[in-house]
């Protein structure tokens, strides 16, 4: 099916491939078998691609709108708005081989730079709510970068350059003995940034071994992330992104970001018994980050840091037999720690004055446990129709300790005039959220090649510690509740020698949605969402072939709230496209040598809650080609932005005089490199 087959130029030679995803049941399952959407990209077209952002990767997802703000920033819309503040992360979970990114209630909304894209093996997306298997977060999609095994031992080295500085070297070394191997995998990015006073320098490295004598199987893991980040702001002024000398300046040339992480994770497989199979992963993980809050008045320093241990486990009974039953319990510790401070006095009006003074105004700790149990079962009636269905409860506690005065007060207790500071510190207080979701769904296969498959599922998230304790304008309490997705949908897939697709429609509800309103964390929101995906690839018997990608929805309010005289209720959610897709031409037109044309496009949207300012879209198209110059020596040539667009990563408006801003899109760009394959 489209979407989880090699780039087309790589496709010619797979034919009617059996494509594998891990992400929908934690195993290997074809994808063909899975009840519900997903897709994936192969390692082959990541290598292909060769992505400067993840974003690059993922635009050939139908629904999948990984919005690049600056840098290795992003912001993610799966069957959703483009969602920002500090719980939008929530609604999305992203992992790396089905370990979350960031610990339950610590995450951030720009947390994919955790994850290691640049040299996946596949990175799967499933759209709507994961499976029961999965738990908060798991409610608008999911994002799994599946690492690179070992394999057979292959290795390579590439170098490439580009424009504004780029420049990326990436590596990988494998060594494979009898039962065990080990794969050593690093990346490293330099970008000199086309914003002026902006760019950054990354580093990845991975270690994995693996482990199988045909009984038990052990696959380890380490990893470790550094971002070193000089960050652009916004461009404020109506179109302003049009103008290609506007477009490189940068407001905030004070803005950065630096982050660290380092990850430990293993799965443990075996058989226990002739029809039962355990799988058993434990982890670790440790990460800190700090970042200049150039978009809050006053701009104060955010520092925070997490540490966090768990494991996921499983019991498979039965697998692969006409019923077939997956049990388990998750499990996880954590400890996350921010502190927020202004060094300088706040600009602006009498106002912003007098109730945002410097100094510290956040320094809490929270300890977070969480624990979970799943019960999922699958049941083949006859050779065509599957049923399936599931159930998980998850409890999630926090334990909040301020380190600083409580209330609504600067650092030494003072009272700010104006009727109070903005920031506000709750007492030390413990809250915890009790959830259950669960799904069901059906598979009934056409004929050889095609199959239909509808799925019910409920997702959930738990409010985020940032949105129960980092509050505001005098809030003591968060008084909000977890938020509840329900969701629908149905689909036809198929695959064959000559051509793949998958068509799904879907419906979904989401209540309890927690917003602001005027600083303050409420959960009376209430969202629609219903529309279409399609993804589609021909492969045509001249070496040519032709993917398409594509999604038509709505992102609606359900819920009465006045802006002044405008309801929110029936209008569309701010950011969020009604139609975006992608179409890519590929062709070999000799042995070794590939190419690729890619159309991207990205309907109207509105900018504000309103419906008031609208952002009017845009389209773009990037080329790519490779071939073999020599035995295992590979060129490659990227050209982003053919034709040199003037377009926006995003588009929104603030309040308060500031108006219409945007994130900008870079223009044409050149890359180029050479891979050694050995």
């Amino acid at each position: 099916m489209l979407g989880t087959l090699p780039v087309a130029a790589y496709a010619q030679d797979s034919g009617e491939e059996e494509v594998v995803t891990v992400t929908a049941t934690r195993s290997e399952r074809l994808a063909t078998e899975v009840i519900g959407n997903q897709a994936s990209v192969s390692g082959a077209e990541v290598q292909f691609i060769s992505p400067t952002h993840i974003n690059e990767a993922l635009l050939g997802i139908a629904g999948a709108n990984i919005s690049r703000n600056n840098g290795q920033e992003s912001l993610i819309s799966l069957r959703s708005p483009v969602f920002t503040g500090a719980g939008a992360c929530g609604a999305f979970l992203t992992a790396q081989d089905g370990i979350p990114l960031r610990g339950a209630g610590f995450c951030n909304v720009n947390e994919l730079f955790d994850g290691f894209s640049e040299q996946a093996g596949r990175i799967e997306v499933i759209r709507g709510p994961g499976s029961v298997l999965y738990g908060s977060n798991a409610m608008h999609g999911v994002i799994n970068i599946v690492s690179q095994e070992v394999g057979d031992a292959s290795s390579y080295v590439s170098a490439e350059g580009g424009s504004w500085g780029y420049l990326k070297f990436n590596g990988s070394a494998a060594f494979k003995d009898g039962n065990s191997g080990f794969r050593v995998t690093g990346s490293v990015m330099h970008d000199g940034g086309y914003i002026e006073e902006s760019g950054f320098n990354q580093q990845k490295g991975q270690l994995r071994h693996e482990y199988d004598n045909g009984e038990l199987s052990i696959t380890s893991n380490l990893m470790v992330t550094n971002l070193d980040q000089e960050t652009a702001g916004y461009l404020v002024g109506v179109d302003l992104y049009k103008d290609p000398v506007a477009a490189q300046t940068n407001a905030n040339p004070e803005a950065f970001r630096k982050a660290k992480s380092f990850r430990y994770w293993s799965t443990i497989s075996a058989d226990v018994s002739d029809n039962v199979r355990m799988q058993f992963s434990p982890y670790a993980r440790s990460m800190d980050m700090e970042f200049l809050m150039h978009f809050l008045p006053g701009q104060p320093l955010e520092e925070n840091e997490q540490q966090s241990i768990g494991f996921q486990s499983a019991f498979y009974i039965n697998e692969g037999g006409q019923f077939e039953l997956i049990a388990g319990v998750d499990g996880e510790l954590g400890k996350g720690e921010l502190k927020q401070t202004q060094e300088n006095p706040t600009q602006g009006s009498a106002f912003l004055q007098a109730t945002i003074p410097a100094g510290k105004q956040y320094d809490y700790e929270v300890s977070t446990g969480l624990i979970a149990g799943f019960l999922r079962g699958e049941y083949d009636v006859n050779d065509e129709l599957t049923f399936m269905g599931g159930v998980r409860a998850e409890h999630m506690k926090y334990d909040y300790d301020n380190r600083m005065n409580s209330g609504r007060v600067d650092e030494n207790g003072n009272t700010c005039g104006f009727g109070g500071c903005r920031y506000t510190r709750p007492e030390d207080r413990e809250d915890s959220f009790n959830n259950v979701s669960f799904e069901a769904g059906m598979l009934y296969r056409l004929n050889e090649e095609n199959s239909f498959f509808a799925r019910y599922s409920r997702g959930f998230r738990a409010p985020q510690a940032t949105e129960l304790y980092r509050l505001q304008v005098g809030q003591l309490v968060a008084d909000i509740d977890s938020v509840k997705l329900d969701s629908f949908e149905a689909g036809i897939r198929g695959i064959s020698d000559d051509y793949s697709y998958e068509v799904a429609g879907f419906y979904m509800k989401k209540d309890n949605v927690i917003f602001q309103d005027n600083r303050v964390n409420v959960d009376n929101g209430a969202s629609k969402h219903i529309g279409v995906e399609g993804m589609f690839e021909y492969r045509f018997p001249i070496d040519v072939s032709i993917r398409a990608s594509g999604s038509l929805a709505e992102h609606t309010y359900d819920f009465d709230y006045f802006s002044g005289d405008i309801n929110w209720n029936g209008l569309d959610i701010d950011t969020a496209p009604r139609n975006f897709g992608s179409i890519q031409l590929n062709w070999i037109p000799a042995d070794k040598v590939k190419a690729g044309l890619e159309w991207i496009w990205m309907g109207s949207y509105y900018m504000e809650p309103t419906n008031t300012y609208q952002y009017e879209g845009h389209n773009y198209f990037n080329l790519r080609v490779e071939a073999e110059a020599m035995e295992n020596v590979d060129i490659f040539l990227r050209v982003m932005n053919i034709t040199n667009v003037r377009y926006a990563e995003r588009a929104d408006w603030a309040a308060f005089g500031v108006g219409e801003r945007y994130f900008v899109g870079k223009p044409r760009g050149v890359y180029g490199g050479s891979r050694i394959r050995f």
